[in-house]
C-alpha cells in the first residue's frame, strides 16, 4: 500500500547522521483518494538514510510493514496537486451545472404551478360550461314539452274549428229552410225552440272549449328570458375566446420576431467566431515567427560566445608566449615624424600607466584568489554542517560565488586592456630604439602580431552584438504584440462564450414561449370546440322558441277569429228565434 511519509532521523553521534525513520502521514485508498494516518505511526527505514530530515517521500509498504519501494514525493505530489486542482475545476463546473439545473427545475416547478392553476381555471370553466349545457338541455326539454302542449292545443283547436264549421253548415241549412218557409207564405215563422236550444248549446260548448295560450306564453317568455341570460354568458365566453385568440396571435408574432432576432444574432456570433479563429491563426503564425527569431537570437548569442572564447584564447596565447602579441594598431608613421624627446616622453608615460595598471590588476588577481579560497572553505564547512547551518552556508556560498563571478568578468576586460597597453608600449619602444640607433631586443623579429585577427574578431562581435540588439528589440515588440493579441483573443473568447450562453438561454426561453403559444393556441381551439356546440344548441333553442312564439300567435289569431265567429253565430241565431232566454244564455 502506498503511503506519504516524512523522513525523521534520531540524533546519533557527532559524526553519524542518525538513524532514519518514516512517519506515516497519509495512505492512498484509491487513485484519487487519500486518508490521513491517525496518531504517530513511525516505522524504521534504513532505505531513507539518503534523504534529509523533514523530506517528504512516497513509500510502498507491504502487509508485514516491510518497505518495498521508496521515492521522493516532490514530483508525485505536484502531479497529485495538479490532479486535485483539475478535480476542483471539474467540481466547480459541475456545481455550476447543478446550479443551472436547480434554476431550471425551479423554473419548471413554477411553470408546472402556473399550468396547474391554468388547468384549475380551465376545469372551472369546463364545469361552468357543463352547467350551461345542462341548463340548455333542461330548456330544450321544457321547449319540447311546450311544443307537445302546443301540438295538443292545435289538435283541439282543429277539432273545435271542424265542429264550428259543422255548426255553421247546420245553421246555414236552417237559415235556408227558414228562408224557404218565409218565401212560401209564412212570414212570421221563426226557428223552433228545440233547434235553437241545440244550436245554443253547441255554441256554448265551442266557446268553453276554445284554447287559452296565456299559460304557454308565460312559459315561453320565461324560457326566452333564461335563454337571453345564457346567451349573454355565451357572449362573455366568446369575448374571452377572442381575447385568447388575439393574445395567441400576438404571442406568436412576438415568438417569430424573437426567433428572427436570435437567428440574426447567431449569424453575427458565427461571423465573430470566424474572425476569432482567424485571429487565433494569425497569433499562431506570430508565435511561430517569434520562436524562429528567438532561435536565431540564441544562435547569434552562441556565435558571440564563440567569438568571445576566440578573443580570450588569443589574449591568453599572447600572455603565455613572448612570440605573440595582441594589441591596438599604432600609427608608426606618426611616431616616426614625432620629435624624439616627445616620443621618449610619451613612451615613459605609457610605461608608467602600464605599471600602475599592472599593480591594480595584480591586486584584483589576489582578491580573486582570496575569494576562491573563501569559496573552498565554505564548501568544506557545508560538508560538515547540520541542516540548519547548511542552509545559511549555502546562501553565503551563493553570494560569494556571485561576487567571484562579477570580479572575474571585470578582470577579463582588464586583462585585455593590460595586454593591449603592453602591445602599444612595445610598439612605441621599438620605434624609439630604432630612432635612437639602439638595436632591437633579441627575439623581437620573430614576434607574431595577432592584432589584425583580434580586430577582425572584435568587428565580428560588434556586428553580431548590433544584430542581436536589433533582433532582441524586434522580439520584444513581437512579444508585446502577441501579449496584446492574446489579451484581445482571451477577451473575445470570453465575450463569445458569454454571448453563446446568452443565445442558448434565449433559445431555451424561446422554446418555452413556443410551448406556451402552442398551449394557448390549443386552449383557443379547445375553447372554440367547446363553445361551438353550445352556441349551436343555443341557436337551435332560439329557432324553436321563435317557432313556438309564431305558433302561439297563429293560435291566438285563430282563437280570436273563432270567438268572433261564435259571436256572429249568436247574433244570427238570436235574429232567427223569439226566445229571449237564448239570448241571455
Amino acid at each position: 500500500m502506498l503511503y506519504l511519509a516524512e523522513v525523521q532521523k534520531k540524533s546519533g553521534g557527532i559524526l553519524s547522521g542518525g538513524k532514519a525513520e518514516l512517519k506515516l502521514l497519509a495512505c492512498q485508498r484509491t487513485e484519487q483518494n487519500w486518508t490521513a494516518v491517525p496518531g504517530d505511526d513511525v516505522i524504521p527505514a534504513d532505505e531513507a538514510n539518503n534523504y534529509a530530515a523533514g523530506a517528504m517521500v512516497l513509500v510502498d509498504i507491504a502487509g508485514n510493514r516491510q518497505i518495498q519501494r521508496i521515492q521522493e514525493a516532490g514530483r508525485p505530489l505536484v502531479s497529485i496537486l495538479q490532479n486535485f486542482s483539475r478535480m476542483q475545476e471539474k467540481f466547480k463546473t459541475q456545481e455550476e451545472e447543478i446550479e443551472q439545473w436547480k434554476q431550471s427545475l425551479t423554473y419548471q416547478s413554477q411553470e408546472l404551478n402556473r399550468r396547474e392553476m391554468e388547468m384549475e381555471t380551465r376545469r372551472e370553466q369546463l364545469q361552468q360550461m357543463e352547467e350551461d349545457f345542462e341548463q340548455f338541455e333542461s330548456q330544450r326539454q321544457e321547449l319540447e314539452a311546450l311544443q307537445e302542449e302546443i301540438n295538443r292545443q292545435r289538435e283541439s283547436y282543429e277539432r273545435n274549428r271542424q265542429e264550428l264549421e259543422g255548426a255553421w253548415e247546420h245553421l246555414r241549412g236552417e237559415m235556408r229552410r227558414f228562408e224557404e218557409q218565409q218565401s212560401s207564405a209564412q212570414p212570421a215563422a221563426v226557428l223552433d225552440e228545440e233547434k235553437a236550444r241545440s244550436l245554443q248549446e253547441l255554441l256554448n260548448r265551442l266557446s268553453s272549449s276554445a284554447p287559452s295560450t296565456d299559460g304557454i306564453r308565460e312559459q315561453v317568455n320565461g324560457s326566452l328570458e333564461a335563454f337571453n341570460q345564457q346567451q349573454e354568458r355565451l357572449g362573455m365566453h366568446w369575448q374571452l375566446l377572442e381575447q385568447l385568440r388575439s393574445q395567441a396571435q400576438q404571442s406568436q408574432s412576438e415568438v417569430e420576431q424573437q426567433s428572427q432576432t436570435i437567428h440574426a444574432r447567431w449569424q453575427e456570433w458565427h461571423q465573430a467566431q470566424e474572425a476569432l479563429e482567424q485571429a487565433r491563426s494569425e497569433l499562431k503564425a506570430q508565435q511561430s515567427a517569434l520562436n524562429t527569431k528567438q532561435e536565431y537570437a540564441r544562435m547569434l548569442s552562441v556565435q558571440m560566445q564563440h567569438s568571445e572564447e576566440v578573443h580570450q584564447q588569443l589574449f591568453r596565447l599572447a600572455e603565455t608566449s613572448d612570440k605573440v602579441k595582441v594589441g591596438l594598431q599604432v600609427d608608426v608613421e606618426a611616431l616616426e615624424k614625432m620629435p624624439l624627446d616627445e616620443l621618449q616622453k610619451l613612451a615613459q608615460e605609457l610605461e608608467a600607466e602600464l605599471e600602475k595598471m599592472s599593480r591594480f590588476v595584480h591586486i584584483q588577481e589576489e582578491e580573486l584568489n582570496a575569494k576562491q579560497q573563501e569559496i573552498e572553505e565554505i564548501r568544506a564547512k557545508i560538508q560538515a554542517a547540520n541542516e540548519y547551518d547548511r542552509l545559511n552556508l549555502e546562501n553565503e556560498l551563493a553570494d560569494e560565488q556571485d561576487g567571484y563571478q562579477m570580479l572575474n568578468e571585470t578582470l577579463v576586460g582588464q586583462r585585455r586592456n593590460l595586454q593591449a597597453r603592453k602591445s602599444v608600449l612595445s610598439q612605441h619602444q621599438t620605434v624609439l630604439r630604432r630612432r635612437q640607433g639602439m638595436p632591437e631586443p633579441e627575439g623581437s623579429n620573430g614576434v607574431i602580431d595577432l592584432s589584425p585577427v583580434t580586430m577582425l574578431v572584435d568587428v565580428q562581435r560588434q556586428q553580431q552584438a548590433e544584430e542581436l540588439q536589433k533582433l532582441e528589440a524586434q522580439i520584444e515588440q513581437m512579444k508585446t504584440a502577441i501579449q496584446q493579441a492574446e489579451g484581445l483573443i482571451a477577451s473575445q473568447t470570453t465575450d463569445q462564450e458569454d454571448k453563446r450562453n446568452e443565445l442558448k438561454q434565449l433559445e431555451a426561453e424561446l422554446v418555452g414561449r413556443r410551448a406556451t403559444v402552442a398551449e394557448l393556441q390549443g386552449k383557443v381551439s379547445l375553447y372554440q370546440e367547446m363553445l361551438q356546440p353550445l352556441q349551436d344548441a343555443a341557436d337551435g333553442l332560439r329557432h324553436k322558441l321563435e317557432a313556438i312564439a309564431g305558433s302561439l300567435n297563429q293560435m291566438q289569431e285563430g282563437c280570436n277569429h273563432q270567438l268572433q265567429a261564435l259571436d256572429e253565430m249568436r247574433q244570427t241565431l238570436l235574429s232567427l228565434t223569439n226566445t229571449p232566454e237564448l239570448a241571455v244564455s
